[in-house]
């Protein structure tokens, strides 16, 4: 079973991990990334908030990634 099919809260945490992980070979940190724990049957990811600059090299990454 792949993390996207997975439900709940086990599935969420996985892909925080993952995405923190990713983020952190990027250089980046999202300091209130995290399972959205109000609504585990969704399997929401909140994001948080985060600086602005952070913001701009994460976007710079995910262009870099998709070219």
């Amino acid at each position: 079973m792949t993390t996207a099919q997975k439900s709940g809260t086990a599935g969420a945490v996985e892909a925080v991990e993952m995405l923190r992980g990713a983020l952190t070979a990027a250089g980046l940190v999202l300091p209130s990334l995290g399972a959205d724990t109000a609504s585990p049957d969704l399997n929401l990811i909140d994001l948080g908030r985060v600086r602005a600059d952070v913001a701009l090299r994460l976007a710079d990454v995910l262009r870099r990634g998709c070219a």
